[in-house]
């Protein structure tokens, strides 16, 4: 059976174009121009991937995208005109898999729905075998414990939320302590898949992490190495 993709650009043209190219490459897809409309889309059908734009009449796509991220498991590349690293972290904390930057070339957008496509279900941002390193889930430094089951980070007892995207990182440091972490492997352990992007992404979630925990507690966690990338160094 054909993966069965859904395109919601509200730019009639540009979802044209894109459907005439995806069906070329075999996929089936379908349409939609508004936000209201894509959501009540993706609820009542079981589409492989779906195309959306951020900026959208009825909804905004990061809207849908939250609000289909807590029952769809559908992976979803975002569609954006805007090249802000603060809207593109948005659409990852908000559960996309991928985005790219109008105006793209076509070429590029089916290699990452290539990728989307056969990593879904299969992918995760930690491997199996960095995972079984420490079965527990539990990782520690200092004060600060970080517990994966549990999905929970606390320094001192008290409670530090992070979002999603935050968490995955912090862990990936505290497994890899004394180990410096370039930025592509920083997003491609965030991501679960060999990113291709703007590695600043990855500095936009380190100042996040700083913030709530180095700032809050008055520590020094993460570590910058210049022209590297991050460390953890053991306690």
């Amino acid at each position: 059976m054909n993966e069965h993709i859904l395109v919601v650009e509200d730019e009639e043209k540009l979802a044209r174009f894109i459907e005439l190219e995806l069906n070329h490459e075999g996929y089936e897809v379908s349409k939609a121009f508004d936000g209201r409309t894509a959501l009540e889309m993706a609820e009542s059908n079981d589409y492989s991937l779906i195309l959306l734009d951020i900026m959208l009449p009825e909804l905004n796509g990061l809207e849908v995208l939250r609000r289909l991220s807590k029952s769809h498991p559908t992976p979803v590349i975002l569609l954006t005109a805007r090249d802000a690293v603060m809207d593109k972290v948005a659409g990852l904390d908000a559960g996309a898999v991928d985005y790219i930057t109008k105006p793209f070339a076509i070429e590029e957008l089916l290699a990452r729905i290539r990728v989307a496509l056969k990593l879904h279900g299969g992918a995760t941002a930690v491997s199996a075998a960095e995972t079984s390193e420490k079965a527990e889930g539990i990782y520690t430094w200092k004060d600060l414990v970080l517990d994966e089951p549990k999905h929970r980070v606390t320094y001192g007892g008290q409670e530090i939320n992070l979002t999603n995207r935050e968490f995955i990182m912090l862990k990936v440091l505290l497994m890899n302590k004394d180990i410096v972490l370039s930025r592509d492997t920083l997003l491609e352990k965030v991501c679960g898949y060999d990113y291709v992007g703007e590695t600043n992404v990855v500095d936009v979630y380190v100042r996040f992490l700083r913030t709530k925990i180095d700032e809050t507690f008055g520590i020094k966690m993460i570590q910058t190495v210049r022209g590297v990338g991050y460390v953890i160094k053991s306690e």
